[in-house]
Formats: structure tokens, C-alpha cells, sequence
């Protein structure tokens, strides 16, 4: 098939009639949307072809019409698909490109397809009917993701390891606890997308430029056809609204703020001052100059493409901010933040999957680090409160002098002896010594939400139910 290539007079210009010139060619270029927009051409004929059902349905166009529209419209969609149409940017934007090639194969009838609607509000509508699939595949990517997060906190639920705050040994936790945090996290992502999801659907097609139509279309028929809850209840509203691309890219700017997260735990854990993880193979590289090296680059990269995505929930802000009512032209900045961050998002939380899939854990490393920064101090004091009735603030100062014996001892308090433990609490039995080991302060910790491994089992088979459910 030969491939169709428009022609580029100014004829073609379906807003040409007003004009005595022709248009500057930078201007052209300036003004066409259609080398990224052009991503849209599945949602603009799936709507188009709808809305041409309901003129029909409403005698607004004859049936015939509406079969010659529809005919050509999917005949547009199979030469787009095997890449058999050339887009030309000097029709603007993917909506004219189309229209325009309707108009070639079918005449006349294909120039009734724009009746009783505008760019403004099919723009919206084609907008919301794409991202409302990549929710759907953006969500489903973090569910996947969860799912190896669990099976992995399943397998090393007891893996003791130190807790950090500040940074600083804190206390003991299992890895698979440490997992099991990331799995909440992703949840609430989760969630805010499916309310995202939920608010933007309503369907702005028919509400035309910004006050409605006068034509008898039938805008409940629409919304229900393409799958929206209902129609947009303010015309004007309707073509000025781009909250939901915010939320979208606000909710992808948490989702990545996690991923970071993760990500510096990891590029850290797998330093040689760590040495608690081992990265795949698969998601590292290595140096041009330095022959042994194995670069967390995946993870660094995650991390790094956090601030890409903060930008583009910057610029679209900014791009809203001072747009007067209703429609203006700086609403095209709208899709290049919004693509880049589907794409962007979907591949972090794809490539944060291959590693945490393949991850090894260093048992011995991390248990080694558990014999630095005193973890089980604060069962000490615990201890102090509940079996020798000491105020909490008095067992604090207690401990934190011991803690300064142990380290000007150079040792770890589990090998402070009862006798010197004695000469700070006279009154300590042996039981105390049971209290500074690693695995029974772990074990202890069996609070709702505690890191005990039995907790973690527990933790996992709840997490399976609430997040890996049909």
C-alpha cells in the first residue's frame, strides 16, 4: 500500500477561512503537537467513532453518515498501526491529522464528524480515556512489584539485621519486616491511583468549546459508551480541566519518592561499607577505568529519575497556574510531562522489580552490623521499667551509663558481665543477660505491627490478602 502523505497548502487548515495569509512555517512548527500527541490516535478514534454513533442516534447525521465515518475511522486506525500513515505537523495535532485523512477517503460526509464538538473537549476526552488505561497498567506493575516483595520478606522473614535512625544502628529488625514496609507503602500508591482513576472519569466530550452545544446530543449515550461513570456536570469546566494529569503525575511523584527510597537503601547496603546486599548481575554495570568494579547504576538510576518526574509536576503546575478561563493554548504543555512520567514510572517500578527479585541478602554481614551501636539498649531499659518498677527516665540515664562502659570497654553490651551490670543495678538477676541478646530483643517485639518473626508471618499472609487479591 502506497502511504498517504498529506498535502500542505493552507486549504487544509480547518480554521483557514478567516485567514488571508498563510502561516509563518516557525509558527507551524511552534504550534504542532502532533509528534508526541500523536500517541493519542487509539483514544481520538475510539472517541470519534462514538460520538459519530450518538449524531446518528440523535438524527444530527444519517445512519449512513455514521457507517462512511465509521468505516473510515477504523480503516485510519489499521494504516496508523502498520505505520502506512505520515503524520504532517502542518495539520497541528494527531484530532486534524485524522480528520483530515476521513475527509480524503471519504468526502464530505467525513468533514460532519467535528458537528456539535471541539479540539477542546475531544482533547480532554481523549486525554482521560489514555491515562485511564495506563492507571490501570501502572497500577497492575505495582502489584506485580508487591508480590515479589512478599515472597521475598516470606523467605527471609527472620533474617535479623539492624534498624537505622539518623543512619545510626538503632535496634534490631528482620529483613522480611524491612520488606513488608516497602509492601504498605506501594499500597497507598496503589490506592491513590485507583481514586485517581475514579475522579477523573467523567467524560467532557459534547460540552464543544466551552459552553456547550446547541445541537440534541445525547451526552449520557457518550459517556456510557466509552466507559465513564457519567458526563462533566460544567461545560467550562470540563475543557480547562487538567487537575487529573496533575494527580496523575503527583501520585507518580510519591510513587517514585518510595522507589528513591528504596533505591538509597540499596546503592548503600551494597557498598563495602555495608555489604548487606548482593545486586544481580543483570541490573549492574561496570567501570571503563577501573576493571573491579559492579555499579548499582539501575537503583542509582531510580533514584535519579525521581527528580525527572518532581520537574514535570512542576511544570504543569506552573503551565495552570495563571491560565484564565477556559482554553488556552499552553494546555498543549500538558502531554509531554504527562507521557514522560507514564513512561518513566512504569519502567522504575519494572527495572526496582528485577532487582529486589534477584536480590541476596548477606546474612552473616547483616548480623555482623548487629554487634555494633548497642541495638538492644533499649530493651535494657525495658527491662529496668517492667521487671524492677524503675521510672523510664531513671532506666534511660541507667542504661546510657552502661552503654559508656561498654564502649570505653570496646565491647557490645551482651558481653558486660553480671557483676559489672550490678555495680549500676544492684538488684539484676540473671535474666538481664537474656534481655541484651539480639534475637530474643527481636523476638520480643510482638506489638501489632512489630518486627517479631512471628509477626512477619502473620504480617505476610495479611499483606497477600489485602494486596495480591483478583
Amino acid at each position: 500500500m502506497k502511504k498517504n502523505r498529506y498535502k500542505s497548502n493552507d486549504s487544509n487548515k480547518v480554521w483557514g477561512g478567516r485567514f488571508k495569509s498563510s502561516t509563518n512555517r516557525l509558527m507551524e512548527e511552534f504550534n504542532s503537537s502532533i509528534e508526541f500527541d500523536k500517541n493519542l490516535y487509539i483514544e481520538d478514534i475510539e472517541g470519534s467513532v462514538v460520538h459519530s454513533e450518538m449524531l446518528a442516534r440523535q438524527k444530527i447525521i444519517s445512519k449512513r453518515d455514521y457507517q462512511l465515518i465509521k468505516t473510515g475511522l477504523n480503516k485510519i486506525k489499521k494504516e496508523i498501526d502498520n505505520k502506512k500513515l505520515i503524520f504532517s505537523s502542518k495539520l497541528e495535532d494527531v484530532h486534524m491529522n485524522i480528520e483530515n485523512r476521513l475527509i480524503e477517503l471519504i468526502g464530505d460526509t467525513g468533514k460532519k464528524l467535528h458537528t456539535a464538538r471541539s479540539r477542546n473537549d475531544q482533547v480532554a476526552t481523549d486525554i482521560k480515556l489514555w491515562l485511564r488505561k495506563k492507571i490501570d497498567d501502572v497500577e497492575l506493575n505495582i502489584k506485580s512489584f508487591q508480590a515479589i516483595l512478599i515472597k521475598k520478606a516470606e523467605h527471609h522473614y527472620d533474617l535479623l539485621m539492624p534498624g537505622y535512625t539518623h543512619l545510626q544502628v538503632a535496634q534490631p529488625v528482620t529483613f522480611g519486616h524491612y520488606l513488608l514496609s516497602y509492601v504498605e507503602m506501594f499500597g497507598r500508591d496503589r490506592g491513590r491511583l485507583i481514586d485517581c482513576k475514579e475522579r477523573m472519569n467523567e467524560s467532557p466530550l459534547g460540552t464543544a468549546a466551552l459552553g456547550g452545544t446547541s445541537y440534541p446530543i445525547d451526552r449520557n449515550f457518550v459517556a456510557k459508551k466509552l466507559g465513564f461513570s457519567k458526563p462533566t456536570s460544567n461545560s467550562m469546566d470540563s475543557v480547562s480541566d487538567r487537575d487529573f494529569v496533575v494527580e496523575f503525575i503527583s501520585c507518580s511523584s510519591l510513587i517514585s519518592i518510595h522507589l528513591s527510597r528504596l533505591a538509597e537503601d540499596l546503592v548503600l547496603w551494597s557498598s563495602d561499607g555495608f555489604n548487606f546486599v548482593k545486586f544481580p548481575e543483570s541490573f549492574t554495570t561496570g567501570s571503563s577505568i577501573m576493571p573491579q568494579k559492579k555499579n548499582p547504576d539501575s537503583a542509582e538510576l531510580i533514584r535519579g529519575k525521581s527528580g525527572r518526574i518532581f520537574g514535570n509536576l512542576i511544570s504543569l503546575m506552573t503551565t495552570l497556574k495563571g491560565l484564565p478561563m477556559t482554553y488556552g493554548k499552553d494546555l498543549q504543555e500538558d502531554k509531554e510531562p504527562l507521557f514522560d512520567t507514564v513512561s518513566t514510572i512504569q519502567t522504575c517500578v519494572k527495572i526496582m522489580s528485577g532487582i529486589i527479585q534477584d536480590l541476596e541478602p548477606q546474612r552473616k554481614n547483616m548480623l555482623d552490623a548487629l554487634q555494633k551501636g548497642f541495638p538492644t539498649a533499649t530493651d535494657l531499659a525495658d527491662y529496668l521499667v517492667t521487671d524492677l518498677n524503675i521510672p523510664f527516665r531513671n532506666a534511660h540515664q541507667i542504661t546510657g551509663k552502661i552503654v559508656l562502659l561498654a564502649e570505653k570497654k570496646g565491647s557490645t553490651l551482651e558481653n558486660i558481665s553480671l557483676e559489672e551490670l550490678r555495680s549500676f543495678i544492684p538488684n539484676a538477676d540473671k535474666k538481664i543477660l537474656e534481655v541484651l541478646k539480639t534475637e530474643n530483643s527481636i523476638a520480643k517485639k510482638t506489638s501489632y505491627g512489630g518486627t517479631a518473626p512471628q509477626n512477619v508471618k502473620k504480617a505476610i499472609i495479611k499483606a497477600k490478602k489485602t494486596y495480591l487479591k483478583d
